[in-house]
């Protein structure tokens, strides 16, 4: 397996594996509207061409964005971003685990809801590694950093590009310096606040966050609900 030498893929550059679905084709979305090159993986390279040509459509055509099988998108972009239900997280990072070069960082946003073997969407289930993002650390190549992050921005709301977001995202990862590499990317998001969350333990709370997000909204009967961590400096 090669390193990932520094320049050689291009630092705006970021794959978003799984976005065809609705969490990561928002994060597609808004990512390109702020002038990032966007790779968006899917398991099938003609629907994340469809997704790349909605995401041009929606912005007016002129962004940067293209589709491609995982594998293959992973092997172009220094930052992975994987958004994909609990229960496809571990057998995609399986599937994708050869195209990883040391380097290059991985950006959990998975969320273990019950939905996952049948149940509520407003609970999560107990992973034995602790969170699943300490899951996916388990199973990338060493060299490769994780992070977590974007768990409690609401799909709907990502999409909505019309509107800045209202919602922090707290950002967890092993070292300060994985975390502060997810800063640019965070503030590229319009309404966006970029939050030190610390180790990636910390993701288990983060994690159970949306759980409780997604069950405000059913009861308020709004689209999306997010968080602000209140006494920081802007």
């Amino acid at each position: 397996m090669l390193a990932f030498a520094e320049g050689a893929m291009q630092a705006d550059t970021v794959a978003v594996i799984g976005g065809t679905g609705d969490q990561g084709y928002g994060l597609a979305l808004r990512w390109a509207k702020a002038g990032k090159r966007v790779i968006i993986g899917s398991r099938k390279r003609e629907k994340a061409e469809e997704a790349a040509v909605r995401v041009r459509t929606a912005l007016g055509g002129s962004a940067s964005v293209e589709g491609a099988e995982n594998s293959d998108a992973v092997t172009r972009a220094p930052l992975v971003v994987l958004t994909v239900p609990f229960e496809a997280q571990a057998p995609i990072l399986k599937s994708i685990k050869d195209a990883f070069r040391p380097g290059q960082t991985l950006v959990d946003v998975t969320v273990p809801l019950e939905t996952a073997v049948g149940g509520a969407a407003t609970k999560v289930l107990g992973v034995w590694t602790g969170s699943a993002a300490e899951q996916a650390a388990a199973l990338v190549p060493a060299g490769v950093a994780v992070a977590a992050a974007f768990h409690n921005i609401s799909a709907a709301a990502l999409q909505d590009v019309a509107h800045p977001v209202e919602c922090d995202v707290i950002v967890c990862g092993q070292t300060p310096e994985t975390r502060q590499l997810l800063r640019p990317w965070v503030e590229a998001i319009a309404g966006c606040r970029w939050v030190d969350g610390g180790k990636l333990e910390n993701a288990r709370t983060v994690e159970a966050i949306t759980a409780l997000l997604i069950g405000i909204n059913m009861r308020h009967k709004v689209p999306h609900a997010g968080i602000r961590i209140t006494g920081l400096e802007k």
